[in-house]
């Protein structure tokens, strides 16, 4: 295929290929740029996002609830931010810690069946919630 000039035109498949190649090397440059804090703490508000959708808090929130989900979903978050607490000291660790404990209440409160006090999601990382 070519334009009226006579060059051929590159096919919009090796341009494709060509402007992948150069995105995944902008975004594993920009990726190196970002502080292991802003990772660890965008990584935690994602899990307590979906956590909350999961536990049917967000607007139509019973269509959305899954406790067997948010279950898990917590117990990643306790974890993380368990793990991560020295790392990124308190003034990160803090509000997230809050964010944990609100979900751990939240999921307590939706149960049918509560766990036994230290069984529930994350317990085992924070110790037992208790409100």
């Amino acid at each position: 295929m070519s334009d009226d000039s006579g060059t051929p035109s590159p096919s919009p498949g090796a341009a494709g290929e060509a402007g992948a190649a150069a995105d995944f090397e902008t975004m594993t440059r920009d990726i190196a740029d970002v502080p292991a804090v802003e990772v660890i703490t965008t990584v935690a508000v994602h899990l307590m996002s979906s956590a909350a959708v999961n536990l049917g808090l967000a607007e139509g929130g019973e269509d959305h609830k899954d406790l067997d989900e948010a279950r898990k979903l917590i117990q990643a978050l306790a974890g993380l931010v368990t793990a991560a607490a020295t790392e990124i000291g308190s003034y990160h660790a803090a509000p997230l810690r809050d964010g944990l404990k609100s979900l751990q209440l939240a999921f307590r409160e939706a149960s049918v069946v509560p766990d036994e006090p230290g069984q529930g999601p994350g317990e085992k990382f924070t110790g037992p919630v208790i409100g």
